[in-house]
């Protein structure tokens, strides 16, 4: 079987040097996906930019993806007909977008897509992330289909975490990778929910909207 591409789809703002995404990247051949605008991001022109990507190489993709690069899997797999590309997604730090005091800059990424990813997913997640509370990120977690990962303490899980070249985030893509676990789960106590397998989906859309931007 050919190896998956490892792409890196950063957050807001993107990822700067001291960034795991950034150290992955130099490490281990991840390739970013650059978006044309980090400063206003638009989801419909995020996720034309990801399917341009996917679509330039027959060679499927593992989607390794930071704060509100989650959101853009997310919203491409929702649209997209061409979501056998992807053979599976590392959600980390997934933002709630639809938070009252989610700056204007992030407007366009509401409402958030809950539809169940037609691939398999992780989401890893910090108890004290600012920007999601953990009951509202394993409920993506389970609107997603995706294994919910408990990494403790670690704020947003960005430059800023003390994480380095996070090895463990590369044995959850090495995992997710293999269809095997090689970490044990570890769920939030108070989110209740168990783990659902994930099950391929059909896509009827033919085009991705930007319909939904305002």
């Amino acid at each position: 079987m050919t190896p998956p591409r490892l792409l890196t789809l950063p957050g807001w703002l993107n990822s700067g040097p001291g960034h795991w995404q950034t150290r992955w990247e130099q490490l281990h051949g991840c390739v970013r996906v650059e978006q044309e605008d980090w400063l206003w991001p638009r989801r419909g022109d995020w996720m034309v930019r990801l399917e341009e990507v996917l679509l330039g190489s027959a060679t499927p993709a593992l989607l390794v993806a930071h704060s509100l690069g989650c959101q853009l899997v997310a919203a491409w797999a929702s649209r997209s007909s061409h979501t056998a590309r992807v053979r599976g997604a590392l959600l980390v730090a997934p933002p709630d977008t639809e938070r009252p005091d989610v700056p204007p800059q992030l407007h366009s990424w509401r409402p958030m897509p809950r539809q169940r990813l037609p691939f398999p997913a992780t989401v890893v997640a910090s108890t004290d992330d600012p920007y999601c509370e953990p009951r509202r990120c394993a409920e993506l977690a389970a609107d997603w289909g995706a294994t919910l990962v408990d990494a403790g303490a670690r704020g947003h899980l960005n430059g800023e975490s003390g994480l380095g070249d996070w090895p463990e985030g590369m044995s959850l893509l090495h995992a997710l990778s293999s269809q095997t676990p090689a970490l044990p789960r570890r769920e939030f106590e108070s989110a209740g929910l168990p783990y659902q397998a994930v099950a391929p989906l059909s896509r009827s859309h033919r085009a991705l909207d930007h319909s939904e931007e305002h």
